[in-house]
């Protein structure tokens, strides 16, 4: 089995964290560091790296400033709860970035929304 850990640079990854398990309906934890931390689903598989903007001097997680956060990534989540997920998303942000739709190409139902850091996240009914 091979797994991808997407990793993205935040500003607080504290708070981004508690943020994501909300949005996934997660009991609230504390990050492993200060500057990362990993949201992972019941079953131990890694769903999202948070990493602190700076920490560790990797080239591509220097700043936001060298960048746009989110230009060219969709943060892109299938969900099998996606009515509550929908309910969690509306207490995290004023509007979404996408209502509600059937995606016509596959089908499922689907919204998106922007993370604390601008990130685009797209939530997809697991069918």
């Amino acid at each position: 089995m091979k797994r991808i850990w997407t990793i993205i640079g935040v500003k607080d990854v504290r708070s981004s964290f508690k943020w994501y398990q909300t949005l996934f309906g997660q009991p609230e934890t504390a990050p492993a560091h200060d500057y990362f931390g990993q949201i992972l689903d019941s079953d131990g598989t890694v769903l999202l790296c948070l990493h602190q903007w700076g920490a560790h001097e990797h080239p591509p997680l220097m700043s936001p400033d060298h960048g746009k956060p989110g230009n060219g990534l969709l943060l892109f989540f299938r969900v099998d709860d996606f009515q509550p997920a929908l309910q969690r998303a509306r207490g995290l942000v004023p509007r979404l970035a996408e209502e509600p739709h059937r995606n016509p190409s596959t089908g499922t139902m689907e919204f998106a929304l922007r993370d604390p850091d601008g990130y685009y996240v797209m939530i997809s009914a697991l069918s």
